[in-house]
């Protein structure tokens, strides 16, 4: 019992900072030239990968307005509920 509450534990941490990155990384486009900083680079070297799998198939609406992020953190949000599952469910 006591593993399967450290192992829940660890996923929903890192996953709920994966998703702040990804929040991060939405906010800094709205502030000109805050992509092309340190930070924004560090941002987008960890999240553009995750992010451009849903930008492949979700083209922006009237080319400004992009919602992969959205829905990239929705599909993280049921990926995490789905492992926190199956762990409870093995452990």
């Amino acid at each position: 019992m006591e593993l399967e509450i450290i192992v829940v534990d660890f996923i929903s941490i890192v996953l709920q900072i994966y998703s702040y990155l990804i929040i991060g990384y939405v906010l800094l486009s709205w502030f000109p030239n805050a992509r092309e900083s340190f930070i924004g680079q560090f941002l987008g070297k960890i999240v553009e990968p995750y992010i451009g799998i849903f930008r492949r198939f979700i083209p922006p609406i009237g080319g400004v307005l992009d919602l992969s992020p959205i829905i990239a953190l929705l599909a993280l949000n049921f990926v995490t509920r789905g492992l926190i599952a199956v762990v409870m469910f093995l452990l």
